[in-house]
């Protein structure tokens, strides 16, 4: 194979985003495993340890790691124009299907045939969630010791619920410390083979060669920066000042609010999303969050987007406007704005900073053991997107300083269940690719609303 591979063009990039944002279910552990199968394995743009790198980064920003994951590697093929190219078209299929299904909801109240669709497909990419984790934790955790790290991950964040960015902080320590008294076990890559062997920078279109952003290149995306965060502020500071008891600018206030302090991904305030839309600001009734919450688990792009839905049905109900419909798509347009803007933002001003570390040999032990940390993180969002998508109730059971989420078990789906059985089936036993599995699901998911089962 050659040293590098021709870097595509703006036009396949567009197509290979818009690929995978139509794919991008599943929540994180979903669109993480989809960007990894089709950007390192099937597009071979970047390797597995430049990946890892990039998504470390990406989950200890505020905001949907998935989507910032994608507007970084969009970065660094292509540049700003990369970056906005991949986060827009990451976003743009969820926030059109939510919004029509938030047109459907708000007439009718129900999502029909196309819950069915959404149902199957949830369901085809748990095989493709399952597999994708099986394969980074075979190429990422390469010793005892980052084996070690990654269980010591899953459990603190799954049994303990400790913060995400105090795991990767201790993780960081311990590959430092550990790095001095055991080389070795924390080298990044690790040693020794595991399986098949790791994709590397060199048999990529980001090859060995592409290293350090150039000063132009820094320039670039601290401009992009300032003009995001300009678009961003400057109309809410507007709204604030000419309509300071609107809806509108309750919206943008809670929503930019959120965007700064939802560190740990969208289960981190989903509970603080409930309280304030039901409870606080009266914008909605528990039952419709509870619908909003499951369009959003059921439709492409970031769990996140629930917070159109929100944004939709508080102008819809509350803007007193003679089209309430054409209020809520400005409400849940501009609960969108305000989430996703600044998530572009902080990729612009944190990656040409975060790249040149790539390539520093002294903080190589203490990636390496963030990498493994991450695989524990990525491994419970995969059991949590299982636990909720096979069983109808999930309960917390406080044990002491620690709780698990257990299922009831009388609640099992059993279409749910049989359908991503079958497409573990596919994908393990035989072979099936992506798009076969998806397909063959997401029928299934509509002969089973059709039969009334879903």
């Amino acid at each position: 194979m050659p040293a590098t591979i021709e870097r595509p063009g703006l036009g396949e990039a567009a197509r290979v985003w818009a690929r995978i944002a139509g794919l991008s279910f599943g929540g994180p552990a979903g669109q993480i495993a989809v960007m990894h199968r089709i950007l390192v394995e099937e597009k071979r743009w970047l390797g597995d340890a430049r990946f890892l790198h990039a998504l470390n980064f990406c989950m200890l920003l505020p905001g949907p790691e998935a989507m910032q994951l994608a507007t970084y590697i969009g970065w660094l093929m292509h540049g700003v124009r990369g970056a906005l190219l991949a986060g827009l078209l990451f976003i743009a299929p969820g926030v059109a299907a939510l919004m029509a299904l938030s047109w459907i909801y708000a007439l009718w109240g129900e999502v029909g045939l196309v819950a069915g669709l959404f149902f199957g497909l949830k369901a085809g990419v748990l095989a493709i969630v399952a597999q994708a984790v099986a394969r980074v934790a075979k190429r990422a955790l390469k010793t005892a010791a980052q084996r070690a790290l990654a269980l010591a991950a899953f459990v603190g964040i799954f049994v303990f619920a400790l913060p995400f960015p105090l795991i990767v902080a201790a993780s960081a320590l311990i590959g430092v410390l550990g790095g001095l008294i055991a080389p070795k076990a924390f080298a990044p890559g690790g040693h020794g083979a595991a399986g098949a062997p790791a994709i590397t920078d060199a048999e990529t279109v980001l090859g060995e060669e592409h290293g350090d952003p150039t000063g132009a290149e820094r320039r670039a995306a601290l401009k992009a920066a300032t003009v995001v965060l300009m678009l961003w502020l400057v109309p809410v500071a507007a709204l604030c000042l000419l309509a300071p008891e609107s809806v509108f600018t309750a919206i943008a206030l809670f929503f930019s609010k959120l965007a700064v302090l939802s560190f740990g991904g969208a289960y981190a305030v989903l509970a603080w999303v409930a309280q304030a839309a039901v409870t606080d600001y009266g914008w909605l009734a528990p039952g419709d969050m509870l619908n909003g919450l499951g369009m959003a688990e059921t439709t492409p792009g970031p769990l996140i987007m629930v917070l159109q839905f929100v944004g939709f049905m508080a102008a819809f109900r509350i803007a007193g406007w003679e089209a309430p419909l054409i209020a809520g798509t400005l409400g849940g347009l501009l609960a969108s704005w305000v989430t996703f803007a600044p998530c572009f933002a902080w990729i612009f001003l944190g990656a040409p900073f975060i790249e040149r570390l790539r390539t520093n040999r002294a903080l190589g032990a203490a990636l390496s053991a963030v990498t493994a940390a991450v695989v524990g993180v990525i491994t419970n969002l995969a059991l949590w997107f299982a636990l909720h998508l096979l069983w109808r109730e999930v309960g917390r059971v406080d044990l002491g300083p620690a709780a698990l989420d257990l299922p009831q078990i009388t609640t099992l789906d059993l279409p749910a269940t049989l359908i991503a059985a079958l497409a573990l089936w596919a994908v393990f036993k035989r072979g099936w690719g992506m798009a076969g599995v998806l397909a063959g699901s997401a029928s299934l998911g509509i002969l089973t609303h059709l039969a009334g089962l879903a």
